[in-house]
């Protein structure tokens, strides 16, 4: 038989700390309380960048978005930003137009998240 010397140690859990559990140098990602703001990136309107919905993934980093204007118009994402965002059907994202054929053909400037898209709403910046 195998003997032991006392009782066994019990380790205590520490009280939950929202802070402690993010990765070092991250902010936790959760959305803020009704008492703070959202900082929000907007189009700049004198660059030709706008709002635009994702209709339809392509395929090879290119997708179908209906602008705020109305128009349909195929966007890419840039190779710098492919790797490390997703894109899916219906996201909200910004919009910047190509030097050459920029009424027909956008680049990917920035995707909103789903609290983002409200805070929009509620300041009506998103008509859409």
């Amino acid at each position: 038989m195998v003997e032991t010397s006392g009782p066994a140690k019990t380790l205590a859990k520490p009280a939950f700390d929202r802070h402690r559990h993010t990765q070092p140098g991250k902010k936790p990602a959760y959305p803020p309380t009704d008492g703070e703001e959202i900082r929000l990136r907007l189009p700049k309107r004198h660059e030709g960048e706008m709002f635009a919905t994702v209709i339809e993934q392509k395929g090879g980093s290119r997708m179908t978005v209906q602008s705020e204007d109305g128009k349909e118009r195929l966007c890419r994402i840039p190779g710098r930003i492919r790797q490390r965002l997703w894109v899916k059907d219906g996201d909200y994202l910004i919009i910047k137009p190509w030097e050459v054929e920029g009424d027909s053909k956008w680049d990917f400037g920035y995707r909103y998240t789903n609290v983002q898209v409200e805070a929009l709403r509620r300041r009506g910046f998103l008509k859409m």
